[in-house]
């Protein structure tokens, strides 16, 4: 029998169809949504973000939920606290009294929010200023001129002195030179942060900068500012956005070791983790719990951040992908 030409012609048609068709496992996914994948099969990314998930509940919800006033000294007003007693876990105070009467657990929770709020604007001033400083570095220096090469040397010699200095010490001198407050605790950790993200965001743009893609926008005519801004800053952010989790951890420890130097904010009544832990020093022979509760909330939730921030870097980094 003889097969019509337009029929056999229709059956190469679908025959080659169905050769070229790709399967929904073997398409193409972009860098996010990979990431993403690789995020949900990683048992270090799941750890931190449920760690990271109660502690944004705690700093968010339970300050309305404390059993207790965090700042009333119930326990020298009922005359529960004397001279080297301070009394322990009960099922009406949980973690105990402090060592001015006040309920411990409910200190703890209420100063969760105010660890969160500190770290977070921090992080969020030295990235701001970071992403700024190295987002004009990287496109001068990649996409730039004679003047461009200049101005991306001048402001990483800038980058390159701060990073010359210990970044504890300098968050120290920092605020001490402000005075001790909690703003000044933001914007000192936050400039300690400022040379990582610029370093960080120049590089990144510059091996950005090298692609065939932005040879082939700049081979059609588009200006170097626009394939800056409109293609490589936002394909040099990843590396970037897995810094700033991993900053928030340190920021975190590094707010609390301002204040615990007494450079925090200076009313002892408003919870904080590193006041509390600095508080609890003169209380260590008489109960040391006292420190070690806000020691270990604030060692939680920087592995927490630790945790999720090494598990994205490796979810988007081509080189550490298992």
């Amino acid at each position: 029998m003889t097969i019509a030409p337009g029929r056999k012609k229709a059956e190469k048609l679908d025959r080659l169809a169905e050769l070229s068709a790709v399967r929904d496992d073997e398409q193409g996914v972009s860098l996010w949504r990979e990431a993403w994948r690789r995020l949900r099969r990683n048992p270090s990314a799941i750890v931190g973000t449920v760690i990271l998930v109660i502690f944004v509940l705690v700093a968010v919800v339970g300050p309305f939920l404390v059993p207790h006033d965090p700042v009333d000294p119930s326990g020298i007003r009922e005359g529960v606290i004397r001279a080297g007693l301070i009394p322990g876990p009960s099922a009406e105070h949980w973690f105990g009294y402090d060592h001015q009467g006040r309920d411990e657990f409910s200190r703890l929770i209420v100063g969760a929010r105010q660890t969160l709020l500190v770290g977070i604007v921090s992080t969020l001033i030295g990235l701001t200023i970071g992403v700024l400083i190295g987002g004009v570095a990287g496109a001068s220096a990649g996409l730039g001129g004679r003047w461009g090469r200049l101005v991306d040397s001048t402001l990483m010699r800038i980058v390159d002195m701060l990073l010359s200095l210990p970044g504890l010490l300098l968050a120290v001198s920092i605020a001490a030179l402000l005075g001790p407050s909690l703003v000044t605790v933001m914007i000192a950790v936050g400039v300690v942060s400022v040379p990582i993200f610029a370093r960080l965001l120049r590089g990144s743009m510059i091996a950005q900068a090298n692609r065939d893609y932005v040879l082939a926008a700049s081979s059609l005519g588009v200006r170097k500012s626009k394939i800056a801004i409109s293609h490589v800053i936002p394909n040099s952010l990843a590396p970037v956005i897995v810094q700033a989790t991993l900053t928030l951890a340190t920021a975190i420890i590094e707010v609390a070791a301002l204040s615990f130097l007494g450079l925090g904010n200076t009313d002892s009544a408003q919870p904080e983790w590193g006041l509390m832990l600095a508080d609890a020093q003169d209380q260590l022979s008489v109960r040391p719990a006292l420190a070690i509760y806000p020691a270990v909330a604030i060692i939680i939730t920087a592995l927490g951040f630790t945790l999720l921030g090494e598990a994205m870097r490796e979810a988007l980094d081509p080189k550490l992908r298992r």
